[in-house]
């Protein structure tokens, strides 16, 4: 049963990444409210599911805290609790912890999608957190104080993918959340500059050990080696012999 939905799940949790990309960039049109309300639905079903055949429910609860406020942030909405919120200017606050849980679902959507987590993983990876952190970065720097804020999805997007690659930017963010959701995001291009760092150095390495010409020895000149040396010894022992 567990294999049986655990494809359409995936497949939703993709979607709502896409949802929340375009509420936070762009906004939802009225039928994509209905869409992310059903597919929110969804998901409550599915984790009270998950929570009642767990044989230990405190442990997971505590494994999945981050999916139970992502999943509990959308019902401000319905029991119109935002304007209240907005007012104490609670609402960025939730917004990130949305923002970082529907993230959160889309790294195990597609951990479940591949079987195989290697470097292709990495890149799609990559490319989830950077659509998906430019939006929230657009979201929380759009009406930053100082009139020097993110102007539309594309300079955000634009502001991120360099963020990602190290280099960065002449804009730093202005609102404490922007600042967490860099951090966050400063936090995971460090550890994957050094991840992608050590792939490509493997992979050059490797095709310059198969290379006889190349400045490294590989398994093939060992062997080589290995065949010279014990083709001597024989040489060797043969002409002692009387």
């Amino acid at each position: 049963m567990n294999r049986w939905l655990e494809t359409p799940l995936v497949f939703l949790g993709f979607v709502w990444l896409v949802l929340l990309i375009q509420e936070l960039a762009y906004g939802l049109t009225p039928l994509l409210e209905k869409l992310g309300t059903g597919i929110w639905f969804i998901f409550i079903i599915s984790f009270l599911l998950q929570l009642t055949v767990a044989p230990h429910k405190l442990e997971f609860l505590k494994r999945n805290w981050l999916t139970v406020l992502s999943l509990a942030i959308p019902a401000l909405r319905l029991f119109r609790l935002a304007r209240v919120l907005r007012i104490l200017r609670v609402t960025r606050g939730f917004r990130l912890v949305k923002v970082l849980g529907s993230i959160n679902r889309g790294m195990r959507a597609l951990g479940a999608s591949m079987s195989r987590r290697g470097f292709g993983y990495i890149v799609l990876l990559t490319i989830l957190i950077t659509v998906a952190g430019a939006a929230g970065m657009y979201a929380f720097e759009r009406e930053a104080p100082d009139g020097t804020a993110l102007d539309s999805y594309g300079e955000s997007l634009w502001w991120t993918a360099m963020l990602m690659t190290t280099m960065g930017s002449e804009y730093w963010p202005r609102t404490p959340e922007g600042r967490a959701l860099c951090f966050l995001i400063a936090l995971y291009a460090f550890a994957v500059f050094g991840y992608v760092t050590a792939t490509l150095a493997t992979f050059f390495i490797g095709r310059d050990a198969e290379s006889k010409e190349g400045e490294v020895a590989g398994a093939q000149a060992l062997e080589e080696l290995k065949t010279e040396i014990r083709l001597l010894r024989e040489e060797v022992a043969r002409l002692r012999e009387p």
